[in-house]
């Protein structure tokens, strides 16, 4: 086996990343999102019922290619990471637009 063929050997540490971390990831994107096409009313608009209903493709596909890290722990660090970047992105946003 090669060193750097994908296997499900450690699949309950990449799921487990995915399912934790990729529901904080997706958050991040969704209100990223949600924030630079806001309008005044936040909930009921088309824009946050955009937003609101891409959390689930978005976590879906985040669930679905975590099994192409090489292990658990690179799952982990790699969404961590993502994650940083992300909730830095949502709070500069933020910053800059209010």
């Amino acid at each position: 086996m090669n060193r750097h063929d994908l296997t499900s050997r450690d699949w309950f540490g990449k799921a487990s990343a995915a399912t934790i971390l990729g529901f904080t990831l997706t958050l991040a994107l969704t209100c990223t999102f949600g924030w630079l096409f806001r309008t005044g009313d936040s909930y009921f608009s088309a824009q946050g019922q955009v937003a609101m209903w891409l959390v689930a493709p978005i976590w879906c596909a985040i669930l679905g290619l975590c099994f192409l890290f090489r292990s658990g722990p690179r799952a982990w660090g790699w969404l961590a990471l993502a994650n940083i970047a992300a909730w830095a992105l949502y709070a500069a946003i933020r910053l800059i637009g209010s």
